[in-house]
């Protein structure tokens, strides 16, 4: 990673951010290595925050989370307040997260903007809806 990419902090309930971590880097391998999980588990939203700018390091990152609200979603978006460089994304999936691996070096709200689409464009019901 060079100090212009962009870090990636994975931040929900439970065991979800270890699993979604370890599945990217089962998939994607070494460039997944700077994506970091953090658990809420038996955290306020201030504990999360203080370990998601730990995480976040000083340079751009983008904040993943389970859900828009609770503590994860307060810590992420206390820990976002530099705008410049953070950003956070709610909804966190397994595609948005494979995509954000290997475009890393790309400017964080143009990455955090791709990231959402691509996270949207990987739901779908089988069979189509509109079948």
């Amino acid at each position: 990673m060079s100090d212009a990419d962009v870090r990636g902090v994975v931040v929900g309930h439970g065991d979800m951010p270890q699993g979604l971590v370890d599945a990217v880097r089962h998939i994607a391998g070494d460039v997944a290595d700077d994506l970091i999980a953090i658990s809420n588990a038996g955290k306020g939203p201030l504990e999360l925050t203080a370990d998601l700018n730990e995480a976040a390091g000083s340079g751009p990152v983008i904040v993943f989370t389970d859900l828009r609200s609770g503590s994860c979603g307060i810590a992420a978006a206390y820990s976002c307040k530099d705008r410049e460089r953070r950003a956070v994304v709610c909804g966190v999936n397994l595609p948005m997260l494979l995509d954000f691996v290997f475009h890393r070096s790309m400017p964080v709200h143009e990455l955090a903007a791709r990231v959402v689409e691509k996270g949207r464009a990987a739901i779908q019901a089988t069979p189509a809806a509109d079948s």
